[in-house]
């Protein structure tokens, strides 16, 4: 047990470089294994795994307690305890013992992945926080019952035979992400956000176990109406700073060196302000820059810098530094994963990680204050198509569609500097492919599904299919307009699957921690506060937000067209990447593997190839998945070589 423990806890030394450490329980057949970066109190009294004073509780747990300073003032309050460190893991486990753990979790501000045995009643407890920042993965191999912060660490198992989840699959062609509680493999889970799970000794091997929220994004929404009434604009706004700074002042406790990522946006910038605001030095603040134009952003991020006298580190990266950490991303990722911003968002971790340990970040302010283009266009798509026949829609959405993306973009193009800057956008051809598709939609939930998937009938690709598994949730509270709607899926969907996943393995890949302020769940229920006016106001996201930020940075360095953190895909397709693209798409290999009809992803291939199509993110999504099964399969890797 203790060497497949080793072997396991092995496999997530990135996540962790500066301590492991190993518990086991011979009698009762549980292990648990920790790798540890060191963020709060350095000293072995951090070391992990960790046992409560009395001896009851046993602790594994990735992430960071920002409340732990004060929740160890409400315990002193209540009984004495004598605290050995300063770590916040020693934090959670004097609560566990005098208030138990749903009141626990319920109690920390954090993001954490947590096991903890109970040896009094016998029961493993997992949880993970609120949002989804730190991932958990669980499930059976055979009699063992296995769980870990990444998927690698289940399959060094050796008992680990897991097949290949098609439904899954398909999923990451409509997505790019593999939605929780699912994996690719078939019955292994990721635990799902503000989730725990309990097992004991007398669980039967290979059952399945039931998971129960301890808080409840659906049930917060359903409850909004006993929030207190709203205040004027204003109140408001002045108590959203003053709570995000709070949130910031609490994720800038570290004992390691600190910074923040800066795009020059509205997200990174007030975090960085806010961040600056409280800081009696300059904030270390980091940027990657493109050589292409279009896509470069670095020149706006140097200018809110220099403005809020931050200690700005920026680089321009080249095609070569995007290309060649390519190769590394099945492995960083675990699963098939294809949102092209995991590339920039690796070279970002990478420069921040040569100056600090932990990095601040703006993710989850679009999702929570209706940041996203979609948020504002697809209600006027929606709005207008009720007043046409289903055969105008079809005929408009016919016309329209006559020109792809990349075609749109070349007659667009020319004329965007004569718009507003509100309705500025990059790559405008793209946009107006999703609105077009929407024109076809019959509900405001089949608009969303319609901007959000790549693949529109991924089961006509994947072999042995016969359906794919609906993105749209079943649970959306009552009452909600259809901005707020999206911004629900986005939330549950869309932030956990996708943005924090792609954050968490490219930082933790290069051992450094990420903090996203926004995510502070204080922050997100008062978001659900507010009205959808102060969120999307004259065609504009994060309305109240940008009020914020107009405090502390001018608003002409902030306002221009949103782009994404994006890469050149669509050329180096055709160039830098056709020898390495062309050896995954190779329709007798997709024959021989049997996941994929090789005949409508050629003719993608061969429309991009020749220009007529900008087929990038479908490609893209197929060509992630084809490089992760070569990582997994020695043969495939033997043949390839």
């Amino acid at each position: 047990m203790q060497s497949n423990l080793r072997r396991m806890t092995s496999t997530l030394a990135h996540r962790g470089p500066d301590d492991g450490g190993l518990w086991l329980d011979h009698d009762v057949g549980i292990a648990l294994g920790h790798r540890r970066l060191s963020i709060l109190d350095l000293s072995p009294e951090g070391h992990q795994p960790m046992a409560s004073q009395s001896g009851r509780y046993t602790l594994v747990f990735n992430g960071e307690i920002y409340n732990h300073q004060e929740l160890r003032k409400r315990l002193g309050q209540e009984c004495p305890v004598h605290w050995r460190g300063m770590s916040d893991t020693e934090t959670l486990l004097a609560a566990f013992s005098v208030w138990g753990i749903r009141r626990t979790l319920k109690a920390c501000i954090g993001m954490f992945a947590i096991a903890v045995w109970d040896s009094a009643t016998r029961c493993l407890t997992l949880a993970r926080d609120r949002l989804g920042e730190k991932p958990l993965y669980y499930g059976w191999a055979g009699q063992h019952f296995l769980f870990g912060s990444e998927l690698k660490a289940l399959r060094a198992h050796p008992e680990w035979h897991a097949a290949i989840n098609r439904e899954a699959i398909a999923s990451q062609l409509r997505l790019s992400y593999i939605p929780a509680p699912h994996t690719i493999y078939q019955n292994i889970f990721k635990l799902e956000p503000g989730h725990l799970l309990q097992i004991t000794p007398q669980t039967a091997p290979g059952s399945a176990m039931p998971t129960e929220p301890y808080w409840s994004l659906p049930a917060y929404i359903a409850n909004r109406q006993n929030a207190p009434a709203p205040k004027n604009v204003r109140e408001q706004t002045d108590a959203l700073e003053h709570l995000l700074a709070d949130a910031v002042r609490q994720q800038m406790l570290a004992d390691v060196p600190l910074g923040a990522f800066l795009s020059g946006g509205v997200d990174s910038s007030l975090v960085v302000a806010l961040m600056q605001a409280q800081s009696n030095r300059p904030v270390k603040t980091f940027t990657i820059g493109y050589e292409e134009e279009s896509f470069n952003e670095a020149n706006y991020a140097r200018e809110v810098a220099r403005h809020l006298g931050t200690e700005h580190t920026e680089y321009i990266a080249s095609p070569s530094d995007a290309l060649d950490i390519i190769p590394r991303l099945p492995v960083l990722f675990d699963e098939p994963f294809s949102d092209m911003s995991q590339i920039p968002t690796l070279l970002v971790a990478q420069l921040a990680k040569t100056r600090v340990t932990v990095s601040l970040s703006g993710d989850g302010a679009d999702e929570l204050f209706g940041g996203y283009n979609r948020y504002f266009y697809a209600q006027q798509i929606w709005r207008r198509l009720q007043h046409l026949p289903g055969f105008l829609r079809s005929g408009i959405a016919g016309t329209l569609g006559h020109l792809d993306a990349r075609q749109w973009d070349k007659l667009l193009t020319p004329f965007s500097s004569s718009l507003p800057q509100r309705l500025r956008f990059n790559e405008p051809g793209e946009k107006l492919r999703k609105a077009t598709e929407a024109l076809n939609a019959r509900t405001p939930e089949d608009i969303y599904r319609r901007l959000i998937s790549h693949w529109k009938t991924p089961e006509e690709i994947v072999l042995g299919l016969h359906s794919a598994p609906d993105p749209i949730p079943t649970n959306i509270p009552a009452g909600l307009n259809f901005p707020e709607r999206m911004m629900y899926m986005d939330t549950l969907g869309y932030l956990p699957g996708d943005i924090l996943a792609k954050v968490d393995r490219t930082a933790m890949g290069v051992s450094l921690e990420t903090r996203a302020p926004f995510l502070d769940h204080r922050v997100v229920e008062f978001a659900w506060q507010l009205p959808l006016h102060m969120k999307i106001h004259d065609g504009q996201g994060k309305w109240i937000l940008r009020r914020i930020l107009d405090r502390h940075v001018p608003r002409h360095l902030i306002e221009r067209p949103k782009k994404g953190f994006g890469v050149p895909l669509d050329n180096w397709l055709r160039t830098r990447l056709r020898d390495w693209a062309e050896h995954l798409l190779d329709p007798v290999r997709l024959r021989q593997e049997g996941f994929f009809d090789p005949d409508p992803i050629q003719e993608k291939w061969r429309q991009h190839l020749a220009g007529t199509h900008n087929w990038q993110y479908l490609l893209w999504d197929v060509l992630m998945f084809q490089a992760w099964h070569e990582q997994q399969n020695p043969v495939i890797r033997a043949m390839a070589a």
